[in-house]
């Protein structure tokens, strides 16, 4: 019977120890799943495998490192080979530039020997007495827009022959030897550089 104090109780003493028996049983079932550390057979273990096992995981790992590693580097490569190309630009328009300005600067510097030369002619046309004194002016404006530029004009009679800035067309008899004696082609230098040889007769003592 149902009791009025508890409607949702057992109806019947008998049903609440048929309950707890069902409880025990149930519990037993799930104790009997349950596996024991004491069934372990040692003889199961493989040490060759567990081995192999462990290095294989090692190796997983040597993997991954050496993967990140060489996306790192091919990052870094990545970013090297940029900024290496910025600089190959840069440094080919700052020599595009430095060229066009010495090309300007040196076009300006012989402005006065084209101004002289024309001035030459000029007076030549109308009194050719007059054409020589022009020309020396000229020469004369040539050396110095040279000397501006650092050269320095090399080759006169009666200097000591040096192979390092004159090259000798010829030998004649003199009182003195290695004596240049007659320039052909005046060279050039620019301090301890040679940008034209004297081209000269030097004498020997016979």
């Amino acid at each position: 019977m149902t009791d009025p104090q508890n409607p949702n109780g057992p109806q019947d003493p008998n049903e609440t120890i048929i309950d707890a028996e069902v409880v025990d049983e149930q519990t037993t079932d799930d104790s009997a799943g349950v596996s024991d550390d004491s069934d372990f057979d040692p003889s199961m273990f493989n040490p060759e495998m567990f081995a192999q096992v462990q290095q294989m995981m090692e190796n997983a790992e040597k993997a991954e490192t050496l993967e990140r590693e060489n996306a790192e580097l091919k990052n870094r490569l990545g970013r090297l080979a940029a900024d290496f190309e910025a600089y190959r630009r840069r440094t080919a328009d700052d020599a595009s530039e430095a060229r066009g300005k010495g090309t300007a600067d040196a076009a300006e510097a012989l402005m006065p020997v084209y101004d002289d030369l024309s001035r030459a002619i000029e007076m030549g046309s109308s009194d050719p007495g007059k054409l020589i004194p022009g020309m020396k002016t000229v020469q004369a404006t040539v050396l110095r827009v040279f000397g501006q530029l650092g050269l320095e004009a090399t080759g006169q009679e009666g200097e000591h022959f040096d192979p390092q800035w004159h090259e000798a067309l010829q030998v004649v008899p003199g009182e003195q030897d290695d004596v240049v004696v007659q320039v052909y082609q005046v060279g050039f230098r620019m301090g301890d550089r040679l940008v034209r040889p004297a081209r000269v007769v030097v004498s020997k003592k016979g």
